[in-house]
């Protein structure tokens, strides 16, 4: 296991959120939400490319998880 955070698929990004207690996606709007509690972050559309590591932070960040939290699942 690496200590670094690296780019993520989509659906392995929505896969570790929900291994993580988050629900969703739900879709409506503009862009996809997931929610976990009274917590809920807006997610990227779907799309070919990867979510890279700047927009993995903030979304991670939004989300109140930790690096180290994210890397362990």
């Amino acid at each position: 296991m690496t200590d670094k955070l690296t780019p993520v698929s989509w659906k392995k990004f929505v896969s570790r959120m929900n291994k993580l207690g988050f629900s969703g996606p739900f879709f409506g709007g503009k862009h996809p939400k997931m929610r976990k509690g009274n917590l809920t972050i807006i997610i990227p559309n779907k799309h070919e490319s990867e979510i890279g590591v700047g927009f993995l932070r903030r979304l991670l960040n939004q989300a109140e998880i930790t690096k180290d939290k994210w890397l362990s699942v």
